[in-house]
């Protein structure tokens, strides 16, 4: 099954979070399908690619609870 999810990147007391489309059986930082973008949970902001999330959710990806959170503040609609 094909997941939306995040992986960790960013330095030591100040994550930064890659917007991943991934194999749900690959690792949190294996090599991901397609990258989506970033998000700063300290700052609250980021840069994800709201259509490129559309077009996978049409194609059946799942979004994690967190992922479809954060796509929801950047203008995701259901």
């Amino acid at each position: 099954m094909v997941k939306i999810r995040l992986a960790r990147a960013g330095r030591k007391k100040h994550p930064v979070f890659r917007m991943v489309v991934i194999d749900s059986k690959k690792p949190r930082e294996g090599k991901a399908i397609e990258y989506l973008g970033t998000y700063d949970p300290i700052l609250k902001t980021g840069n994800i690619n709201v259509e490129k999330a559309k077009e996978w959710l049409q194609k059946g990806a799942q979004p994690t609870e967190r992922a479809l959170k954060i796509l929801k503040t950047f203008g995701l609609e259901n």
